[in-house]
């Protein structure tokens, strides 16, 4: 997944997804804006999370990532 020029994500994750996570975090009421602000959070998370663990799959001589690189790379963030 590559950045598109200028910086901005090639990924856009759907709003809906975002309200239910927020409701399933106990929401009562959200803002218009709350569901967009943590699609973008998750977005910009997702991305570092994926650049981790593509760097572990290299460092292993693989091209492949898998589910272990992707818990190792966010255990690594915490």
């Amino acid at each position: 997944m590559e950045p598109e020029p200028g910086g901005g994500s090639s990924v856009s994750l759907s709003t809906a997804p975002m309200d239910r996570l927020l409701r399933a975090g106990g929401a009562e009421r959200i803002g218009n804006e709350a569901p967009e602000a943590l699609a973008e959070i998750l977005e910009r998370y997702g991305e570092c999370v994926a650049r981790r663990a593509a760097r572990y799959a290299e460092h292993a001589g693989r091209k492949t990532v898998t589910a272990e690189d992707v818990e190792l790379a966010v255990d690594s963030l915490k």
